[in-house]
């Protein structure tokens, strides 16, 4: 059974960093293409950043430079640092899987219905 939870948001203030982890049960990391998605109030939910299964990292023009994704293929967790936190980053967060066929693309090709497992989301609040 497929299980993803995210931890590590919280409330920070501008220019702060928060690392957020995705816990994998169910499959391993190593063979899907990972992303983290975001949603904030009134709006659609965005892809941020991607990792293929051969490692490749794509990342949305608004946190490139800032976000960093990786994967820990021993314990089975994906990570978003995100640093120089401005309140535009202040949304819900959510780990993705998508399909088993899909090795690599940049994350700004993909929407939300090409991903098949989800995790509850982690909330990031950046004060000014």
């Amino acid at each position: 059974q497929v299980h993803m939870v995210e931890s590590g948001g919280g409330s920070v203030q501008a220019g702060g960093s928060l690392r957020l982890s995705c816990v994998v049960s169910g499959y391993t990391v190593r063979f899907y293409y990972m992303s983290w998605f975001r949603q904030a109030p009134g709006k659609e939910r965005e892809g941020v950043a991607g990792i293929g299964t051969d490692g490749t990292t794509t990342y949305a023009d608004s946190v490139k430079g800032r976000f960093t994704i990786s994967k820990d293929n021993v314990k089975n967790i994906v990570y978003l640092q995100m640093n120089s936190l401005n309140s535009e980053d202040t949304a819900m967060y959510y780990c993705a899987r998508a399909p088993a066929w899909l090795i690599s693309t940049a994350v700004t090709n993909l929407r939300p219905r090409d991903f098949d497992y989800w995790g509850q989301g982690t909330q990031v609040t950046v004060s000014p």
